[in-house]
């Protein structure tokens, strides 16, 4: 049959050779199955993902930071805010307030405010003073002065302030107390 072509394959692994009647040879590449199956599934998931590609670098690192806190509270103020005068052997009681503020930004906890009696006498005074001749709520100092001062433990919040009522009056010893008249007590007032 003129123009007829006639094939024949030449088994090898990766190309066949075809053999047309009457032309020469020509080597074509085939694929089997498997990688066309293949091929394809690849081409499929590519124009699929919008043909993106993604790639990433993996690491790792190390850091540091910090917190600090307040040094320390504000001092806190402490004073008297009552004033105390004419004291005698016999007299009432009067009011000794002593005021505990808070000046700075944080919060403190006061667990009570105690207080040191001095006496200053008079100058030329005959005989002695001392803070046993005083009482402060009602009960009578003793010689070092050392007393602890009424006061419902607190914490004490920022620009906050609180009071210790108390009270104090001369404490009559039925005794001669001359080396009294004319004298100063004085407090030194300590918030803990």
């Amino acid at each position: 049959m003129p123009g007829a072509a006639i094939f024949s394959v030449a088994a090898g692994n990766r190309f066949r050779r075809i053999h047309v009647q009457g032309k020469a040879s020509l080597n074509m590449r085939t694929f089997s199955t498997k990688k066309l199956v293949v091929t394809a599934a690849v081409a499929a998931v590519l124009v699929g993902t919008g043909t993106a590609a993604f790639a990433y670098w993996t690491s790792r690192g190390t850091g540091t930071g910090s917190a600090t806190t307040a040094a320390d509270a504000t001092t806190l103020l402490v004073e008297q805010t009552s004033k105390v005068t004419n004291m005698f052997p016999g007299d009432a009681a009067q009011d000794l307030v002593i005021n505990v503020t808070n000046p700075g930004p944080n919060m403190v906890q006061i667990a009570g405010v105690d207080a040191i009696a001095t006496v200053k006498q008079a100058d030329g005074a005959v005989g002695t003073c001392d803070p046993s001749d005083y009482q402060v709520n009602n009960k009578p100092l003793d010689r070092s002065g050392v007393v602890t001062l009424n006061w419902d433990a607190v914490e004490l919040d920022a620009k906050a302030a609180q009071d210790s009522v108390n009270d104090v009056h001369f404490f009559n010893k039925g005794t001669n107390q001359d080396g009294c008249k004319g004298a100063t007590l004085n407090f030194q007032y300590t918030a803990r």
